[in-house]
């Protein structure tokens, strides 16, 4: 079902002319709609403050807060609250305070409720962090311990990386006990924990320069920490790098649950955890592929919804949730990151066309 709204011109704060968006064009479920809930520049990570508001991390050194109001579902302020920041992609919101993922550290602005009125300063939580700008945007979650959990990617297409790379961490909320709980991963911009099982679902970015259609992108699932999950010998959990891989055996590394499409590049992962979707959508994960950058014929620009097996470790059925940003091998859009809100409506960032909608049932 295409959405009927009319094509809006996006215009950041600074006046600037974004990418056209055309609603239109986008094609989603009998019941589902999508509109524009807010315009701003380059949108990635998002995370979910107090009373509704939505923190949106950028490349473009700047965090904003992305406020509704009145609740009508458009947001009608958009306050930066921290600035001159090293890419800070990741946004994390707990317990008042919000944490920033950067390039080289984990920083945080304190007390943010109460600071919505303009720029804030960030103090340091971790510095530890490399600064090798490949893979090297993080992506930020508080866990079901409450410890905050991040990414380092591999700082190359593809390459033996020393311990710190290819791996994700969690951390104490001050930056303390710093741990790794996974290897092998290239590059993950986003995971969750699923809400029965409390197992943590990542994507993983393939490597390029093999082809158009081999490695395939991944979504992973972590059952014990300190699993491996192939990279840089084998990739997709079934194909040896034609480098790195020989004497491997894929039968010592963890496979993926669920094999994509090649430089489909899967950021943003969510498992739905509304009552507003209907009740097919109660064991559903949602990941954002942000699309192919160097295959011959384009691939990805959707966001796709996967269903959970009845063991909860696995992927039955996919489908995509919401497409029409590639028209043709034209695109208009690159979703990044989805997010959960609390009346079940979800968000989507778009990097590309500088808007984040939402997606609601009726």
């Amino acid at each position: 079902m295409k959405n009927l709204a009319l094509p809006i011109i996006a215009v950041f704060a600074s006046g600037c002319i974004a990418q056209e968006v055309d609603l239109d064009s986008l094609v989603l479920a009998d019941g589902f709609s999508i509109a524009v809930y807010a315009e701003l520049d380059g949108p990635r990570q998002m995370a979910l403050g107090t009373d509704g508001v939505v923190y949106v991390g950028s490349q473009r050194g700047k965090v904003t807060a992305v406020i509704d109001q009145d609740h009508d579902g458009v947001a009608e302020r958009m306050v930066t609250v921290a600035e001159g920041l090293n890419r800070p992609n990741g946004v994390a919101y707990a317990d008042g305070d919000l944490y920033i993922g950067e390039i080289h550290r984990i920083s945080k602005v304190s007390g943010i409720d109460a600071r919505l009125s303009g720029v804030s300063p960030t103090e340091t939580v971790n510095d530890s962090l490399p600064e090798d700008k490949h893979h090297g945007m993080k992506f930020l979650q508080i866990g079901p311990d409450g410890k905050l959990y991040l990414p380092v990617g591999a700082p190359c297409n593809v390459c033996e990386v020393t311990e710190q790379y290819a791996a994700i961490y969690r951390m104490n909320l001050d930056g303390s006990e710093l741990t790794k709980i996974a290897d092998g991963v290239r590059n993950s911009v986003g995971f969750d924990w699923h809400p029965q099982t409390g197992e943590f679902w990542f994507t993983d970015n393939g490597r390029d320069m093999l082809g158009d259609d081999v490695p395939a992108c991944e979504i992973n699932r972590i059952s014990s920490v300190g699993q491996h999950f192939g990279f840089p010998y084998i990739h997709q959990g079934d194909l040896p790098d034609p480098v790195f891989g020989a004497g491997k055996s894929a039968d010592d590394y963890t496979p993926p649950v669920l094999k994509l499409g090649a430089h489909v590049a899967p950021l943003g992962l969510v498992f739905y955890r509304g009552e507003m979707f209907p009740d097919q959508y109660g064991n559903t994960i949602l990941w954002a592929e942000h699309g192919s950058w160097n295959r011959s014929e384009k691939s990805g620009y959707k966001v796709m919804m996967g269903r959970i097996g009845a063991d909860n470790r696995s992927i039955t059925e996919t489908s995509a949730f919401v497409e029409g940003w590639l028209q043709g091998q034209s695109n208009w859009g690159r979703p990044v990151d989805v997010l959960n809100m609390p009346d079940g409506s979800v968000l989507i960032s778009d990097d590309m066309a500088g808007v984040i909608y939402r997606v609601t049932y009726n």
